[in-house]
């Protein structure tokens, strides 16, 4: 008999506590990304405690290699309390270990935002929010157009429309491949991009704002296909 392959894990920061805000629902956006990682067939645990599940990650007393999960997801805020982000000495260590390791992150919207005290972060995420710099136009309906160019991850997808905030102005790596972008002020403005850190892949998804936007198809296939290529 072949022996049953186990499921990929997947572990999903979510913005509560410090990580939370008054603008974004994460709680519904996490459920949001927690039902997409089940129909890709994960297995998803979900941390509410970002810090504390982030020092779980460092070496040398948190999990092995071969106990760390699959995939990364991050969907948190900016903590406004004045602390740093991440938390803690060890939350550092954690989050440089999985960068160091090469391992996969699927990073959501404000999570963008965050994490200022690590500067390995913007490098790995491919970008960031750049306060003064970066806006939104309000909260309603946003036009997305797919550069379908780009290759498998939204090869056959069409352009589409959600409600959701739209990201604008945020600072970027030349290095990313940028599959998605809204047009405001007469510019073409980044929404979704992959980067592939060599060792480790990223995907950036500056949607979801809440549940709503999850309930776009053609955002929830290019979130899948994402999913797979980042645990290719």
């Amino acid at each position: 008999m072949t022996p049953a392959v186990a499921a990929p894990r997947a572990l999903v920061l979510s913005g509560a506590g410090r990580y939370a805000d008054p603008w974004h629902p994460f709680a519904e956006t996490s459920a949001g990304l927690a039902e997409l990682l089940r129909e890709a067939r994960f297995g998803v645990a979900t941390a509410d405690d970002v810090d504390a599940a982030l020092a779980e990650l460092a070496a040398p007393n948190g999990p092995s290699t071969l106990d760390l999960p699959d995939l990364l997801v991050v969907n948190v805020g900016l903590p406004r309390d004045g602390r740093p982000s991440p938390g803690t000495p060890e939350a550092s260590a954690g989050l440089r270990r999985w960068l160091a390791g090469g391992r996969p992150m699927l990073v959501s919207h404000a999570s963008s935002t965050s994490f200022l005290d690590a500067p390995e972060w913007a490098d790995a995420l491919g970008g960031r929010w750049i306060r003064g710099t970066s806006m939104h136009p309000d909260y309603g309906p946003a036009s997305i157009r797919l550069r379908t160019e780009t290759g498998g991850l939204v090869e056959g997808i069409r352009d589409f429309e959600l409600m959701d905030e739209r990201y604008s102005y945020l600072q970027t790596a030349p290095a990313i491949n940028v599959h998605a972008t809204h047009t405001h002020d007469g510019l073409e403005h980044p929404v979704m991009w992959s980067l592939d850190r060599g060792p480790g892949r990223t995907f950036y998804d500056a949607l979801g704002h809440d549940a709503a936007s999850y309930q776009s198809p053609e955002h929830r296939e290019v979130l899948l296909r994402a999913i797979a290529w980042l645990t290719a």
